[in-house]
């Protein structure tokens, strides 16, 4: 799920530029905002709009740039509201009056099931676009955005597979092993290990230095890795009896009442500070997370950060990009969405940008199989996340996915971290809040 979307920078591919904030829903826009639709400029080119929430970064790794180039007729125009919160309720009701709408929605993951579910009708069939395949992407990607009948209003641009990032001085100071293939092995399989690992490192550890961010990022990689979350294939609330959540829960439960948790709620001041001080030795990291821990992190943080596979593959992230059936220029507007999800354009944006491609035809490329990070200790972050991606467990995703999930964490384990909450009341008082939520 993503919550906050926040600037991408380029990405080390061999030459070991940096890499891209997260693609998630949030903290930074693109030059252009408004809104606006499609139509034929002064010159007589066909204008295909794109409206995107945050910064997915086709603009500035040059795409629309090649794209025009190689399409001489058509100009591209991108609109762009800075946080989801504010753009899928704006989408929502220009799509009840089929007016407004760009040529192509940007849609969050954290919001494809209710589209799928309730507004199908109003978007294009992408999958029966030319050069279109489901061949080329995820089978659990391609479905997240195909309804029953197997109408597919979306085409996937990123995905967010999951690593641990960690601070090779902590981990000394601590004795514990630095390289990332034994680090890995400390906790492959099981994020109860994890959890063990972050006892002998409190143990041990530097002075005000913790063994993870925050408990929310924690139970967010945790549940990211199972199978089953909220709903079941029925489309039934499960969260309470589902022991996957659980699981997660008790594992997230623990760091925070035991102390090994810095405390701090994502994407906030307090949390970059965190980054930049150095105050805890390792946190979940989808791919666009290296981008964002580089920014806060600073010059003084290179090299001291390393990257190793997560517990368990899991997901964190990740958009699709649909055709409105209201558009103005809608032959044109498949095209244009076919090709910037295309396995090549979507190698080009992680090297320039940092978004991982949910077309796995991609990895063998040269930008995806041979790309490093410099700040990480030349992690081989293309290996690591191409692994990571191809473990990545089918799921449900639910259309209140990320009303649940925000109260698990911010009601629940938020208040055991912040004020003291033991698990059995923070875990009552989440499941209230979030019945409360899916009563609304």
């Amino acid at each position: 799920m993503r919550k906050t979307r926040t600037t991408r920078r380029a990405v080390a591919v061999m030459a070991a530029a940096a890499i891209g904030t997260s693609l998630l829903a949030g903290c930074a826009s693109d030059e252009e905002t408004g809104s606006g639709t499609g139509g034929t400029s002064a010159d007589g080119k066909t204008v295909i709009t794109v409206g995107l929430f945050g910064t997915f970064g086709f603009k500035e790794a040059g795409l629309y740039e090649e794209y025009e180039k190689l399409n001489p007729k058509v100009k591209i125009k991108q609109t762009v509201i800075e946080r989801n919160e504010n753009y899928y309720p704006q989408l929502l009701t220009r799509l009840a009056s089929n007016s407004g709408l760009a040529d192509i929605q940007g849609i969050e993951v954290a919001n494809i099931a209710e589209v799928v579910q309730t507004q199908s009708d109003k978007f294009v069939d992408l999958g029966k676009a030319d050069g279109v395949s489901k061949d080329d992407y995820f089978g659990w990607k391609w479905q997240q955005a195909t309804t029953a009948e197997g109408k597919t209003i979306g085409l996937g641009t990123d995905i967010g597979p999951m690593a641990i990032c960690y601070r090779k001085d902590h981990f000394e100071a601590a004795g514990l092993p630095t390289d990332r293939d034994e680090v890995g092995k400390l906790w492959a399989g099981s994020w109860d290990k994890y959890i063990q690992t972050g006892k002998k490192f409190m143990n041990s550890a530097p002075e005000g230095v913790k063994w993870v961010d925050s408990a929310s990022g924690l139970y967010n990689a945790a549940i990211s890795s199972s199978a089953t979350r909220y709903y079941d294939d029925k489309g039934e609330v499960i969260y309470k009896t589902n022991p996957d959540v659980k699981r997660a829960w008790n594992v997230a439960a623990e760091a925070a009442s035991e102390g090994m948790t810095d405390k701090h709620e994502l994407f906030t001041d307090s949390w970059n500070k965190a980054m930049n001080n150095g105050t805890f030795a390792t946190l979940s990291c989808p791919a666009w997370m290296l981008g964002y821990i580089q920014d806060k992190g600073g010059e003084k943080a290179k090299g001291k950060w390393d990257v190793a596979p997560a517990p368990k593959p899991g997901n964190w992230g990740g958009s699709f990009l649909g055709v409105p059936e209201a558009s103005k220029n809608k032959e044109e507007a498949i095209k244009l969405a076919a090709w910037l999800t295309a396995p090549t354009q979507q190698a080009k944006l992680f090297a320039e940008r940092g978004s991982f491609p949910s077309a796995p035809k991609s990895y063998d490329t040269p930008e995806v199989a041979d790309a490093k990070h410099e700040f990480f200790s030349q992690a081989p972050i293309g290996k690591i996340f191409s692994a990571a991606a191809e473990g990545i467990p089918t799921q449900v995703i639910g259309p209140k996915d990320q009303v649940i999930q925000e109260n698990i964490a911010r009601t629940g384990l938020l208040q055991i971290e912040q004020k003291g909450l033991s698990p059995a009341k923070a875990w009552d008082a989440a499941t209230k809040a979030v019945d409360n939520a899916l009563d609304e």
